[in-house]
């Protein structure tokens, strides 16, 4: 390991809980912006990418220490498929974190705050399945081998920690065989901090079934993983998952919540009742239960970061 300081650990030294933005996807809709595509929010690099530099300035304004980078979606093999050639999809990866980046520092130049850490950019790592855009990344089974998930990850990796991100986010994860990929490949990266979250089939399982207790015990000993936790799962799932990990692990522990609806990947659409009204509420439950970092996954929204930065920490930061 290389002597670079953890990002995540050296704000959780001074600060009681380091608080995420929201869904991107969700925003950029909310903008105008047509996601009904295998790239999903990577389409909005493609056409519109200062809408996405102005939803991560709306989180930083309404209190999240961290942004998530646009890469969710973006990979070569999915840009590929659009006829973009490798050199520029890399270009497109780097372009998502320099987004945030200057997001971030713009932010930070007007709204510096003794109460508040300098916000962190997340590089988002989203799972194989999410390539695949079939939702199988909730369900994980994939039946593809170890060096075929290394080869898809690998480069997507090296561009995103080129580009300066601060941490990197392997994200709706749902397979413990990915997880270890992920780990792995990280090695690759001696100066590169990642947090790992899974997508979970129930309160005590990830979304191919391996126990949450086995996730935390087998990623408890890889100081490159800055923190272990969930998202995209429904806020009821959280509190017993949080106790869970916090058993059996001693690392930060991340939860990202999605608004408590249904999502049917057939159609790409969401449906039942949300909650997220109320993960300001519930955060309580959480860090009591051992979470440190938290925020909000799929429809959330910086209104709901706001109450939530409110509730734990600072004034809103000026326009």
């Amino acid at each position: 390991m290389s002597n670079k300081i953890n990002p995540i650990e050296a704000i959780l030294r001074d600060h009681s809980i380091l608080i995420l933005d929201g869904a991107l996807a969700t925003e950029l809709e909310g903008h105008g912006c047509d996601l009904d595509d295998p790239l999903w929010s990577a389409r909005v690099l493609l056409e519109n990418p200062e809408v996405i530099y102005q939803v991560h300035s709306d989180y930083f304004h309404a209190g999240a220490d961290c942004a998530i980078s646009s890469s969710y979606q973006a990979t070569i093999d999915g840009f590929s498929t659009r006829g973009i050639e490798e050199e520029e999809a890399v270009e497109l990866i780097k372009k998502t974190v320099l987004l945030a980046k200057k997001a971030r520092d713009d932010f930070w130049k007007k709204n510096e705050q003794t109460g508040r850490p300098k916000p962190l950019v997340a590089a988002s790592v989203g799972p194989y399945g999410a390539y695949l855009a079939d939702g199988s990344e909730y369900v994980g089974n994939y039946g593809v081998s170890d060096e075929a998930l290394a080869q898809f990850h690998r480069p997507r990796m090296a561009a995103l920690i080129e580009s300066g991100a601060d941490v990197l986010a392997f994200e709706t994860i749902p397979s413990l065989q990915e997880a270890k990929v992920l780990a792995l490949l990280l090695k690759e990266f001696p100066d590169a901090f990642a947090w790992l979250s899974f997508s979970l089939k129930d309160e005590k399982a990830i979304s191919d079934g391996t126990l949450l207790e086995e996730c935390a015990k087998v990623f408890n000993d890889k100081e490159q993983i800055a923190a272990i936790g969930i998202n995209c799962a429904p806020a009821s799932f959280v509190t017993e998952a949080v106790r869970v990990l916090h058993l059996h692990t001693q690392k930060p522990i991340i939860v990202y919540p999605n608004s408590g609806e249904t999502y049917e990947a057939e159609t790409k659409t969401w449906h039942g009742q949300g909650s997220c009204e109320g993960i300001h509420e519930k955060s309580e439950e959480w860090y009591n239960a051992g979470a440190r970092l938290i925020g909000g996954c799929c429809r959330t929204a910086p209104k709901h970061i706001e109450k939530l930065s409110k509730k734990w920490r600072i004034p809103k930061a000026n326009s």
